[in-house]
């Protein structure tokens, strides 16, 4: 059974507004890889996991149909809310149970959800809903990120006993690091055709206050929020006090460069599968 986290309106909100999804980029070469596959018209993309759409909307533009799934309603309210273009819907149903006939879709994805998955039963069902040449794609991205300026390595710092102070309230299903969950998926796969890409940076221009908003809508801060309030706000605004100082700046929105560290796998369904 996958689990379940992220449904609470407050944090679907706070998802909504601080959660990065790939970029452009990253994005292109799905397409790239979809395309020596299949001819176009695209027709059915289904992202699963979608959590409150970033990475949906990236998919319009390119298929005819694109549907997201969750299981949080909150997560799809949010979605739903934001999603202005006409071939995007939402459905809800668990990633291990999607609700799409045999060999429909094009592309299925999850972008930073496979890791709470049923994977050995999400990979069933997405080869099940998978058009033959349909393609398999799933991102993520590791908690490690980086902070670029002139005083970059003192930033960095800072922000590694940030993330070294949340991991002890990591999820356990989670293990020391997802990408083991990836590199599994990878090898397990049975499709011929497929690509491994392991460190892929992409650099995000944001406010330090979007920096900050984006750790604090991970699992392990939500987790030290839920356990302890004080702590978790007290240990935020420190490292934000001090992130500020080492900066010279008096104010949380001055904009800072996010580098975050991308993992992702591309696999083609057979013809005859």
């Amino acid at each position: 059974m996958s689990c379940r986290l992220y449904e609470g309106k407050e944090h679907a909100s706070s998802y909504w507004k601080y959660r990065i999804a790939p970029s452009d980029h990253l994005i292109q070469q799905v397409l790239n890889f979809l395309e020596k596959q299949m001819d176009q018209p695209f027709e059915l993309a289904v992202d699963v996991g979608c959590g409150s759409g970033q990475g949906t909307l990236l998919l319009a533009q390119h298929f005819a149909s694109v549907v997201g799934t969750d299981v949080s309603p909150a997560q799809l309210e949010m979605a739903t809310q934001h999603a202005q273009e006409p071939n995007i819907t939402y459905r809800r149903c668990a990633a291990e149970d999607l609700p799409f006939a045999d060999g429909s879709a094009d592309l299925v994805t999850a972008m930073s959800a496979f890791h709470w998955f049923d994977r050995p039963r999400f990979l069933q069902e997405a080869h099940r809903v998978l058009k033959p040449r349909g393609c398999l794609a799933l991102f993520n991205y590791t908690m490690d990120m980086q902070l670029s300026s002139p005083d970059s390595d003192a930033l960095n710092r800072v922000c590694n006993e940030f993330y070294a102070a949340l991991q002890p309230y990591r999820s356990a299903q989670l293990g020391p690091s997802s990408i083991e969950f990836y590199r599994e998926a990878h090898g397990s796969i049975p499709y011929p055709d497929k690509e491994w890409h392991e460190c892929v940076w992409v650099e995000r221009p944001m406010p330090l206050s979007s920096y900050m908003g984006l750790v604090e809508s991970f699992s392990s801060y939500q987790a030290l929020l839920k356990e302890d309030p004080q702590k978790a706000t007290a240990l935020s605004q420190d490292v934000c006090q001090r992130l500020m100082s080492i900066m010279r700046v008096t104010s949380a929105e001055t904009e800072v460069v996010v580098a975050v560290k991308y993992f992702y796998l591309l696999a083609c369904k057979p013809q005859e599968a």
